[in-house]
């Protein structure tokens, strides 16, 4: 009997024009990746480079069947288009319109950190950008539309990292930090600059978090790590971004259907709190001791009167005092917690249900199910499919 002989299917080429220089580009190269091995047989071309570079000679050479670049520059926008190939954009330039494109929500990422400082206490918030990127101009813009609508101050600085001397760069962030009124927090548009800023404070002798608070975006661990003190940071699903602009070249060059110009936004993952905010701008004290409390403890299954018993008030006064310092009764801020705990762990972990109702304090997994529904509209298995890791 003859044996049949398979066909076997050409590899697809696909260049990577992504910086390896960043943990945002070594993240999108991360769900690429996982994308690679779960579907598709494609040999991906990756020449090590850094932000904004000139585009590599060979890419106007380049014979393959397809291309996943960060467009940043229009050196880079020229080369790829001369290519002919499907292109999927993974930069917020939009340097070439009708491209498809994944991006990070950064509506999303302003109102995670308007969050996360307020939650905090701070009714002062400010807002340092780069003006060269619209990334960053969308945070801005973002922030300062949240804040507006929650009566908060918001004070903005937009300067092009880079651009200045570092001396003058330093000296202009210290005349602005010490026209700030405080305390203040203040959202970084990434980490480079939430370094820049936590390096001012120290130069002018400003004490963060207590007076200053600092939020990055990226959640470059190194990075983060190496500022004095530690920087926080929202964490962006680079992961998931990766895999979706993968999974959208391999439509285009499988010639299934994409809308020109069409885009997919990406919600951010949540933040990690060091050192730069790890601290509370609320001037009642016993409302600032209930608010590290239920900080330390939400996810253990406490309630109001495990809280009543950290202070000398009474329910009725204690909760008027929360109104009044953070917009929130004491069980409104417990539930906030535990479902940012549950939502972070849906997204990064296949962890059943029960146990993370458990790891979040609730008595059961269908409790859990009510009260995520409730409050973020879907259930939690769709919020899994949703943010959850490939």
């Amino acid at each position: 009997m003859a044996r049949r002989t398979l066909k076997k299917r050409p590899r697809k080429r696909v260049a990577l024009l992504i910086e390896t220089s960043n943990a945002y580009g070594r993240g999108l190269l991360r769900g690429i990746r996982s994308f690679v091995r779960e579907n598709s047989q494609w040999s991906t071309f990756l020449i090590e480079s850094g932000r904004g570079q000139a585009s590599p000679e060979w890419v106007t050479r380049f014979k393959g069947d397809g291309i996943i670049a960060r467009i940043e520059t229009p050196d880079i926008a020229a080369a790829v288009t001369a290519t002919g190939l499907p292109v999927v954009d993974v930069s917020a330039a939009r340097l070439i319109e009708a491209l498809p494109w994944v991006e990070t929500d950064d509506r999303a990422i302003a109102e995670l950190a308007m969050n996360h400082l307020t939650e905090r206490g701070f009714k002062r918030l400010a807002y340092c950008g780069d003006d060269r990127f619209n990334w960053s101009r969308w945070r801005g813009d973002h922030f300062t539309k949240l804040a507006k609508q929650s009566g908060h101050e918001c004070a903005v600085l937009n300067t092009p990292t880079e651009a200045l001397d570092p001396d003058r760069e330093l000296a202009v962030l210290i005349e602005w930090l010490q026209s700030l009124e405080k305390p203040v927090g203040i959202m970084a548009c990434y980490d480079i600059r939430g370094r820049q800023i936590l390096d001012a404070c120290r130069a002018a002798d400003i004490a963060v978090p207590d007076d200053v608070a600092v939020l990055g975006v990226d959640n470059d661990q190194l990075l983060c790590d190496l500022t004095d003190p530690t920087l926080s940071s929202i964490v962006p699903d680079t992961h998931k971004a990766g895999y979706l602009a993968a999974s959208t070249l391999a439509k285009l060059m499988a010639r299934r259907r994409v809308a020109p110009g069409s885009g997919q936004l990406v919600g951010p993952r949540g933040v990690v709190t060091r050192r730069s905010t790890d601290g509370l701008a609320i001037e009642d004290a016993e409302v600032s001791t209930a608010m590290r409390f239920i900080r330390e403890h939400a996810c253990e299954g406490i309630n109001v009167e495990d809280v009543l018993a950290q202070v000398p008030l009474s329910r009725r006064v204690l909760e008027a005092r929360f109104k009044r310092a953070i917009n929130r009764s004491p069980h409104q801020q417990i539930v906030r917690l535990q479902l940012q705990r549950a939502k972070q762990l849906l997204a990064e972990t296949r962890l059943p249900l029960s146990q993370i109702a458990a790891a979040c304090g609730f008595r059961h997994a269908e409790y859990l199910s009510v009260v995520f529904k409730k409050h973020e509209g879907v259930p939690p298995s769709h919020y899994r499919s949703a943010h959850g890791e490939s």
